[in-house]
């Protein structure tokens, strides 16, 4: 390449939240040339995470990612976001990695760069220009609040701004911990999110003893009496087994009183009258049922199957009162979330209450529906609660339908939670694109 042909990258906006889109630009490069655009992420774990796509200039020696098509590498086809959700460890690293941000409060930093010819190896490689982008899922004046009283394991992030706001109580599934990313994306665009710890928490650590159903009540009570929560208006949000507790709650606890609920790849089936630890048992009471895959891929979609018919092993959401949306992948390998939301909708319809529910079903996605351009993992290691060993999980899903999906979803959770608790249609998601 010739002094006239240096190569300019920008990518704007270069600092923005996660579900946000950017516009990756090449300019200046001789027409018709090839190259490859390429992205890497060091992620906190100590793994290395990297994408790319196959471009060739026009007759202005432009690459505009958001218009022009790859031709190969991770993605292909004109993919806006294809630098993001087709993120894959490099090769060499350890096998069934996940990628999940721990530290909400520092961005996720992807290196772009473009390289000459059609590359699938970068070792050695020489860039012709590079820039560093910035993904976040804290925006500007969002506080990050950790939260200990009433034995609760917890972290509370609230919207800039007096407030009040209303809130969220966002659960996640089986592997426990305190997930923080979603909670910090959901205070991003308006809503007080608390993210709750309730199968690995402190209280449980210190007494060996799973929380009982009041711990959700508990919960609720401290986003409810927030003096920056608007306490008539709060929503909870379910991921897997996140699902099990949220349908639960929304049934049958006289404390909660929801305004709606969002639940993600997760089943109404459980004992209807069951604690924490017994509906988690009850889960792989049926272990038997696990399959394997020939890579040793454990599959617990059969665990729930086929759905009871017996009322007692259920929850009855004939008896829901706020609006639900229910999000499900029909490749969902872990868990048995299509059959469930088939069934649930039947159970509402038969009770007359279906109007309530929004029914939101991606073919080829799998289990794990994360925000936007989240790299997808079909299947990676899990230490889930109940075992104290590591197990490699099949997840499911196609890698760009998926993506598709997770798009989606997300765009769908956020116009629900505004209409459902600020009584607004299709606001227009905050936009944070002044980072």
């Amino acid at each position: 390449m010739d002094k006239k042909h240096c190569v300019k990258l920008s990518v704007q906006p270069s600092r923005a939240l996660v579900d946000e889109k950017f516009i990756v630009l090449v300019q200046n490069a001789p027409p018709g040339f090839q190259m490859t655009i390429h992205s890497l992420h060091h992620s906190e774990d100590g793994h290395s995470w990297e994408a790319f796509g196959h471009y060739t200039a026009d007759a202005t020696g432009t690459v505009n990612v958001s218009q022009d098509h790859s031709v190969g590498g991770t993605y292909s086809g004109v993919e806006p976001m294809g630098l993001l959700w087709s993120l894959r460890p490099v090769p060499g690293s350890k096998s069934w990695l996940r990628f999940r941000k721990m530290n909400v409060e520092t961005p996720m930093e992807v290196a772009i760069s473009v390289y000459q010819g059609h590359q699938t190896v970068f070792v050695d490689q020489v860039q012709l220009a590079s820039v560093v982008a910035e993904r976040w899922y804290m925006a500007p004046g969002v506080r990050r609040i950790p939260v200990t009283e009433s034995d609760l394991t917890a972290t509370l992030f609230l919207p800039p701004g007096p407030g009040p706001f209303p809130g969220v109580l966002d659960l996640w599934g089986g592997g426990g911990q305190l997930v923080e990313y979603r909670s910090a994306l959901l205070a991003s665009h308006g809503f007080a999110s608390l993210a709750l710890d309730y199968l690995t928490a402190k209280i449980t650590l210190k007494t060996g003893k799973m929380v009982e159903n009041d711990y959700f009540e508990t919960a609720y009570k401290f986003l409810q009496e927030h003096p920056q929560v608007s306490g008539s208006r709060i929503a909870m949000m379910g991921l897997s087994f996140g699902t099990a507790m949220t349908l639960k709650m929304a049934v049958y606890s006289e404390v909660m009183k929801l305004s709606c609920a969002v639940c993600i790849s997760g089943s109404h089936v459980q004992p209807v009258n069951g604690s924490v630890e017994e509906n988690y048992v009850f889960c792989f009471r049926n272990s038997k049922k696990v399959c394997f895959t020939e890579e040793k891929q454990a599959i617990y979609r059969d665990l729930l199957l086929p759905v009871p018919t017996d009322p007692g092993m259920k929850v009855d959401v004939g008896r829901l009162q706020c609006p639900l949306l229910l999000i499900v992948g029909e490749d969902d390998q872990n868990w048995a979330a299509p059959e469930s939301a088939q069934d649930i909708k039947e159970m509402m319809e038969q009770a007359g209450n279906s109007h309530l529910l929004t029914l939101r079903s991606y073919p080829n996605a799998g289990h794990l529906i994360e925000p936007p351009y989240s790299p997808h993992t079909r299947a990676s290691m899990l230490k889930a609660v109940h075992v104290n060993k590591m197990v490699v999980v099949l997840w499911g899903g196609d890698t760009v339908a998926h993506s598709r999906a997770q798009e989606d979803a997300w765009r769908k959770t956020l116009a629900f939670l505004w209409e459902n608790l600020y009584g607004r249609k299709n606001s227009a998601v905050t936009s944070m694109s002044h980072l």
